[in-house]
């Protein structure tokens, strides 16, 4: 499979200057494709496609105004055709919405080389236009004997520069095991385990929140244009950047360490983009990152052959008895734990955790959704967790065993 390895690197002031020009370059050849493109289809009804582009690129290029375009290279010119190409491919099978133009302080600022525009030997790694090659800081071995097949350079809001090389790559397998775990997402600990274990939220947003909002008012006070204003700029940027990286660090240490101990991996298919919603909520779950944590497993699942099965969010497990199968009428979020009538005590999370993996074990015995009927629900949705009231329907895929002879 292809996979990418990110590494960071400082470049030289030579370098530093190419590359935003290049990334420059690319912006503007992007806006210009995307302008062409759609005053052809809303004005003539013409359909610009990616040769007609091309050509355009040429004839840019040999123009007196924008003769600046052959002072890079024209591989990552070319290859911004290419990604508004697959962007328009993707509109039009209606999987994302129309694309936008590029702005120099909000769209991410990259630049790709094909094998024809660097050139990598005896691990170092040398761009197109460039005498030396680049200060990489090589924290991970690439794959033995695999030369990368693009190169894409970018620097984050923050000033860092990475060079991402898409390599081809075959992930260690992962010892066998017949473990399996259900996984419930939460604000006071992170996720809840079917095996009682509770991973503690670290709250990064949290932690930073004062320093953050020291640096903004500190930007909010500087003029606008001014250079003050763009190092406090890159003073906010930074703090952000800490929080995102000590974020993404905690989620793929956790991430890793579930697939590599269980075979089957049980999780709720939550609505997150509805959930921050709630303004009371809204900053505390995006601080948990609901989403990172569930694309990790997805892509570590498939690398590594495990097996991560997805419920529908409005399977009730909070309040499902997980001893009886009960359902209780009532489950406000300020309840944390709750007797049954059968005189089971739960935990609410590590019970909900517990109804997952029961859930998830019986979709994928029998290959049935988790969906209870929706007559069911009550009507008033909010933009938080919901479990709605009433008995799943009664069908095999609901009688699944909890590993202690009861069944749910």
């Amino acid at each position: 499979m292809k996979r990418a390895f990110k590494f960071r690197f400082y470049p030289d002031p030579e370098q530093a200057d190419l590359l935003n020009r290049t990334f420059g370059c690319v912006r503007k050849v992007y806006n210009l494709a995307l302008q062409a493109r759609t005053e052809g289809w809303y004005q003539r009804q013409e359909r610009v496609n990616y040769n007609a582009t091309s050509a355009m690129l040429t004839a840019w290029k040999k123009s007196e105004e924008l003769a600046f375009l052959n002072e890079v290279s024209s591989v990552p010119l070319q290859q911004c055709l290419r990604h508004l190409q697959g962007a328009f491919s993707a509109f039009w099978e209606k999987r994302t919405r129309y694309p936008r133009f590029k702005s120099k302080r909000k769209s991410r600022a990259s630049a790709e080389f094909t094998p024809s525009a660097f050139r990598f030997k005896d691990g170092k790694l040398t761009l197109a236009k460039m005498s030396a090659p680049l200060d990489i800081v090589w924290s991970r071995p690439l794959p033995e004997g695999q030369t990368p097949s693009t190169v894409t350079v970018s620097r984050d809001s923050a000033g860092r520069w990475f060079v991402s090389l898409l390599c081809e790559d075959i992930p260690a397998p992962m010892p066998a095991t017949t473990a399996a775990v259900g996984i419930d997402a939460g604000l006071t600990h992170l996720v809840t385990l079917s095996t009682g274990e509770k991973v503690a939220n670290p709250r990064h947003e949290r932690t930073d929140r004062k320093r953050l909002a020291r640096a903004q008012r500190e930007l909010a006070r500087k003029d606008k244009g001014s250079k003050n204003r763009a190092e406090a700029r890159l003073k906010v940027a930074r703090v952000h950047a800490r929080i995102t990286d000590r974020r993404r660090d905690i989620l793929h240490k956790l991430t890793t360490r579930l697939v590599r101990e269980n075979q089957t991996i049980v999780i709720e298919d939550l609505a997150v983009r509805n959930m921050v919603k709630n303004h009371s909520l809204a900053r505390a779950i995006s601080d948990a990152a609901w989403h990172d944590f569930r694309s990790l497993l997805t892509y570590k699942a498939e690398w590594y052959g495990r097996d991560l099965v997805v419920i529908d969010r409005w399977y009730p497990s909070s309040k499902v008895c997980s001893a009886c199968g009960a359902i209780a009428d009532k489950m406000p979020l300020n309840v944390r734990e709750w007797t049954c009538r059968c005189g089971t005590t739960h935990d609410r999370d590590v019970n909900a955790a517990r109804n997952i993996l029961a859930a998830g074990l019986a979709v994928s015995a029998c290959g049935a959704g988790v969906r209870p009927q929706r007559g069911n629900l009550r009507s008033g949705r909010q933009a938080v967790k919901q479990e709605p009231g009433g008995r799943p329907p009664e069908s095999p895929s609901f009688r699944t065993p909890l590993g202690n002879g009861q069944t749910i």
